[in-house]
């Protein structure tokens, strides 16, 4: 007989493509719940500039990865993967199906690959390595590692900037912990994992995101910016730095006037983020079935596992 194992959904796709519409719907469809992949909704108060699901659309079924920390402070993906991790393992003590919806790349690989270690820099690390040139930091680095650094792209200063850190907090070569991150066992190796990717016509989405900036500018994301402002929040960088967020920002600093440019702005830089999207799930995620969704419409959310 077969071994029962729990499931988890994955609706993954990149920015205005029609994700959480359709998740909603099907949840409500297997009776699951809602755990939210996005590393800008975890943010209290930023709720334009996200297009988090309203307070009706909550109502309807349980949702989880929202509203988790004030703007002001630092969320990083091991806090996620540990809160994640609470939820999946909630519902599946009580027989809920849940279904994982998002387009934040690094949050959605963490549920098929490990992706962090126990190496985590203490604030004075963090503050050598940060004061150093882009080729100090090179130079420290490959000289802690004396055999190389297979795999690390050099030409990227911050993901030199990490390896050193990294190096100099465990006293380690990279090599080796590169090889205990890669002895770490697969996340949820217990549950079948089913995954849909969402995607759209390249006009279709354009327009799609065309509208999407509109109606956030239309529904007060100025306003939304500039009280996170006068909380704090631009002292965390995550936050502060996500599209629509840094764009009016810029905007307001500038005092620019109307806001067509700014929507135009917050269009194109969403755009590009997309391009980013697609690739990192062709090339970061497990190959699931692919939906391509109809110029200006949905389908049905019994199509999405079929």
């Amino acid at each position: 007989m077969r071994r029962f194992m729990p499931s988890l959904y994955f609706i993954i796709g990149p920015s205005a493509v029609g994700k959480s519409e359709l998740a909603l719907a099907l949840a409500e469809r297997m009776g699951a719940e809602l755990l939210y992949c996005d590393a800008s909704c975890v943010y209290r108060g930023m709720d334009i500039g996200t297009a988090k699901p309203t307070s009706a659309e909550r109502a309807r079924v349980p949702h989880h990865g929202l509203d988790l920390v004030d703007a002001d402070k630092p969320f990083t993906i091991g806090d996620y993967v540990d809160y994640a991790r609470h939820v999946v393992e909630d519902c599946a003590r009580r027989a809920k199906p849940l279904i994982i919806s998002g387009g934040s790349g690094f949050y959605a690989r963490s549920f098929f690959h490990p992706v962090i270690d126990s190496t985590e820099p203490d604030a004075a690390v963090r503050e050598r390595v940060r004061g150093m040139s882009p080729e100090e930091a090179l130079a420290e680095l490959c000289s802690l590692n004396p055999e190389g650094v297979k795999g690390l792209d050099l030409q990227n200063p911050r993901r030199v900037q990490a390896a050193l850190e990294r190096c100099l907090a465990s006293g380690r070569p990279l090599a080796l912990l590169q090889a205990d991150y890669r002895a770490q066992p697969e996340p949820y190796a217990g549950y079948e994992k089913h995954l849909c990717l969402l995607s759209r016509s390249r006009e279709d989405l354009h327009e799609r995101i065309a509208l999407r900036t509109r109606q956030m500018l239309d529904a007060g994301l100025v306003e939304e910016v500039r009280r996170l402002r006068a909380e704090g929040f631009e002292a965390n960088a995550s936050a502060a730095g996500a599209i629509g967020y840094r764009e009016t920002l810029r905007w307001l600093s500038e005092e620019s006037g109307d806001t067509s440019s700014l929507a135009e702005e917050i269009a194109h830089n969403t755009r590009r983020l997309v391009k980013k999207q697609n690739s990192f799930f062709r090339n970061q995620l497990p190959q699931g079935h692919t939906l391509l969704l109809p110029p200006g419409g949905t389908v049905d959310a019994s199509l999405l596992f079929a």
